[in-house]
């Protein structure tokens, strides 16, 4: 894992960020004008500087039109778009190209194609038909790295690199041999000996012992399911695989032009693909999500939820949003459009958790390929549409909110715990409940802090949380040692942690903790469960005070002194035992939820723990759950960003008559009582 101590995010666009202080916030698009004729190239630029688009990422999947053929290059194309933005005030976060190879390089090396679990080649056709650990293919992408970077080290407009585009999107689990080489080359790097590996993995179970690194592969289609520590290290391998062509990548770009930042964009919300980004962020300059809002009744949460942990993995530093939509997506069953204010919303919620840069796959929507339904700054319908209204207003506010930029988030006395290898490990097969969902729980905890008006960050484990006043680590299955001891010492300075089921229960080869779950946490929280006892799909159990559980029961010990039951089952095959307990030593307190209870549910459950760690919400009563506060700052300012969590008129009377309106999307800003359904005020307190 990268040194968490680097110095990291350090570097900013360069032509967005002024000489006399951090400059204005980012605004802009993926822009493709090669799937358009040259003449509609100056109406672009036209409508961009109407937009107020400050900046584009250019040329993500431009290789095949760069380099037509091995032998053949065709720059001058890139050249006119280049100084056609810079005389437009435009500047340019210039990709590498290197995202989907062109056809000539697969029929004439078709080994670069990755190979699925079951040993079927991806065929080109769409995008990503890369193996991330392919030689060939690394030999041709950082040639073309180098040549483009070559070509554009002085270009006025080149303001940052972009690396690939959403690396491992659709090619992080590569079953092929080059992948199987790089397997064993990893494992021999981390196990050092296969007397090591076969402990790790448990090989004396189902006759699965090794005697020589090359009889190891990838977990490919077996007759049963693969081996369980396998599987985890193949994610993390993967990982690892595609984080070193990252690297690769970026020493090419730092060699040829060391005073331009580089970049790629990460996609947090899908984690489950198996990249760990807060490992990630360290290999570039700054970082950069890509974020898309799911469709229910849950995507504003999320959203926050996804925003916020990106600036966890940035250190809190500004990081940049580099794709989201502007309306409708293209690739769900259905395909909705936003609903009036979402657009807006949605990127100052962003904005509030750190992102000093907002921009939209993409400007121009395209007329042909897979993505010609997918919205864009300039729909189909042109410049006279609301899309473009309000992204034109869009850009309006976001150069009002131009002091912010440069400010960071201010830390909150509550963190929700995000860690990748329990999303891994606990949502493998072969376990007590395959409907499990790691990253479900972790957004009830968050969701029910909005619920009750308080602030929360969202931290990678990586991080560090010993500051707060209230840890909660939901379904935190895979918990090492030193994880331990940090949350043990944690509560013992005084610290409320706060868990779940399933957590605690294995250590980082996959091994269950004996004598009893959770675990490495049995002991903190002062319980002890001899059995787990999941529920079926569909079946619940009520608790004595009256809320459901599903998904999940516990059958609990008590067994410290100072462990108190703050709910009991009252059904079910539990009923009479404990439901949810908290440990209360002379310092901190630990508490143990054994069953999902949604965000409803939770929250009376935080608002106890946060009571006994003396944390309040900084909302009026009247505002607590309907508003979402986040705070940016420096040394002298703070910037309130208050988001309308209902699609109702919210009463901001009190609120804002102790603050200065920096930025009011009901537009009224000078005299602040009401916020529109799904609006955003932006207050200076006095």
């Amino acid at each position: 894992m990268t040194d968490p101590s680097r110095p990291r995010w350090v570097r900013w666009p360069r032509t967005v960020a002024g000489p006399g202080g951090p400059g204005p916030l980012a605004y802009g698009a993926d822009y493709n004008p090669e799937q358009w004729p040259r003449e509609t190239w100056k109406d672009d630029v036209r409508l961009m500087q109407q937009a107020g688009v400050n900046i584009v990422s250019l040329g993500i999947f431009s290789w095949a039109t760069l380099q037509p053929s091995e032998d053949t290059w065709d720059f001058a194309w890139l050249d006119d778009v280049m100084d056609l933005l810079h005389d437009h005030g435009i500047a340019v976060d210039l990709a590498t190209a290197t995202a989907s190879p062109p056809p000539w390089l697969t029929t004439k090396h078709p080994e670069i194609l990755p190979v699925d679990h079951a040993g079927s080649t991806v065929w080109p056709g769409a995008r990503q038909h890369w193996r991330p650990t392919s030689p060939v293919f690394r030999r041709y992408a950082l040639a073309l790295a180098e040549s483009v970077a070559r070509r554009y080290a002085d270009h006025p407009a080149l303001a940052a690199w972009h690396v690939s585009n959403e690396l491992g999107c659709h090619n992080v689990h590569d079953y092929s041999d080059d992948a199987a080489a790089a397997f064993r080359v990893w494992l021999q790097e981390r196990y050092s000996t296969l007397d090591a590996l076969n402990h790790a993995w448990g090989t004396a179970f189902w006759s699965q012992r090794y005697g020589d690194w090359a009889e190891i592969l990838p977990p490919r289609l077996a007759a049963a399911n693969p081996n369980p520590t396998q599987q985890l290290d193949f994610k993390r391998f993967s990982s690892d695989a595609l984080k070193d062509y990252l690297r690769a990548e970026c020493a090419v770009l730092h060699r040829v032009t060391p005073d331009v930042p580089v970049t790629t964009n990460f996609m947090v919300m899908d984690g489950d693909k198996g990249l760990d980004f807060a490992d990630w962020a360290g290999e570039v300059d700054f970082v950069s999500n890509d974020h898309y809002v799911v469709v229910d009744d849950r995507a504003l949460d999320e959203l926050s939820y996804s925003a916020n942990l990106t600036s966890g993995m940035a250190g809190g530093e500004r990081w940049f949003l580099m794709e989201h939509s502007t309306s409708a997506v293209n690739w769900r069953a259905t395909n909705p459009a936003k609903p009036d204010g979402a657009l807006v919303r949605d990127s100052l919620t962003h904005v509030a958790h750190g992102a000093d840069a907002v921009c939209f796959f993409q400007w121009r929507q395209s007329a042909a390929g897979a993505e010609k339904y997918h919205s864009a700054m300039v729909p189909h319908a042109g410049e006279d549409t609301e899309v473009f209204r309000t992204v034109t207003r869009l850009g309006q506010h976001l150069r009002r909110l131009a002091p912010v930029s440069g400010t960071r988030r201010k830390p909150a006395r509550v963190a929700v715990l995000f860690d990748l290898d329990s999303w891994w490990a606990a949502e493998q097969d072969s376990h007590p409940n395959a409907s499990l969902d790691y990253r479900r729980e972790g957004l009830d905890w968050y969701a029910a802090c909005l619920d009750l008006g308080v602030r929360v960050d969202v931290l990678p484990t990586s991080r560090s949380f010993e500051e707060y006043d209230v840890v909660v680590a939901p379904v935190l299955h895979l918990v090492p040692a030193a994880l331990r001891d940090r949350l043990v010492g944690f509560v013992e300075r005084g610290g409320h942690l706060v868990t779940t089921y399933f957590s605690g229960i294995v250590d980082e080869h996959d091994h269950v903790w004996l004598d009893g779950y959770p675990g490495a946490l049995r002991d903190v929280l002062g319980i002890r469960i001899e059995e787990l006892a999941p529920l079926l799909d569909g079946e619940q159990v009520t608790l004595d005070d009256g809320r459901v559980g599903t998904l999940w029961t516990d059958r609990i010990e008590v067994t410290s002194e100072d462990t108190e039951v703050l709910a009991a089952y009252a059904s079910g095959p539990q009923a009479g035992r404990p439901a949810i307990t908290r440990r209360v030593p002379e310092r901190g307190s630990a508490t143990y939820v054994s069953t999902r209870l949604g965000a409803g549910g939770i929250a009376p459950v935080l608002a106890t723990v946060l009571e006994h760690a003396g944390v309040e919400s900084e909302l009026p009563s009247a505002l607590r759950g309907r508003v979402e506060l986040t705070v940016r700052a420096d040394e002298t300012s703070e910037y309130w960003f208050v988001i309308n969590r209902t699609a109702e008129d919210v009463d901001l009377a009190g609120l804002a008559d102790a603050a200065d309106v920096l930025l009011s999307t009901a537009g009224d800003e000078e005299a602040l009582r009401s916020l529109p359904g799904r609006g955003v005020a932006v207050l200076v307190p006095r």
